[in-house]
């Protein structure tokens, strides 16, 4: 069986726009890169050349790599869903037992995560602790710092931007 991607549609969204400057933009200025530098006569000793030759290896990795996720993404809108459990697309409000913090979490694919921006991935620890469960539910998280209580607060779906 293929291994499918969740992910939200501004997630989708955010691959195909990064494939298509990769495609567009990047791909096309390696390939004059490795051209000018092709110029610079002896390539033993071109570190111009050796350079763009590495970064038209990258660009080709991650093409492969946006493309094959693009093709496997299995796209869920939060904006769709209407449950009190904590599942994909969810944002949850969390109180933390220790400082009595309150934290805020999006529920996303691994290709979204941004934590800065409260978005943690579906697959991380304290994602998976909490999947199921739903307001005036306890999650103790396992981390490598220790185990964590959370109360959850509030769930809620709502779009991703």
């Amino acid at each position: 069986m293929t291994q499918r991607f969740p992910m939200t549609p501004a997630g989708l969204q955010k691959l195909r726009d990064e494939l298509r400057n990769i495609k567009e933009v990047q791909r096309p200025q390696n390939v004059a890169d490795i051209e000018t530098a092709l110029g610079h006569g002896d390539l033993r000793e071109n570190a111009e050349y050796h350079a763009a030759k590495e970064r038209q290896a990258e660009l080709a990795a991650r093409m492969a790599y946006l493309e094959s996720h693009i093709s496997l993404a299995q796209v869920i809108d939060p904006a769709e869903m209407n449950s009190n459990k904590v599942a994909f697309g969810a944002t949850v409000t969390l109180m933390d037992a220790d400082t009595e913090e309150e934290v805020v979490y999006c529920l996303v694919g691994e290709d979204e995560t941004n934590v800065k921006a409260g978005k943690i991935s579906i697959t991380a620890p304290i994602a998976r602790a909490l999947l199921g469960k739903e307001a005036g539910d306890d999650a103790t998280v396992r981390l490598p710092k220790g185990t964590r209580d959370f109360e959850i607060i509030n769930v809620e779906y709502k779009a991703v931007d």
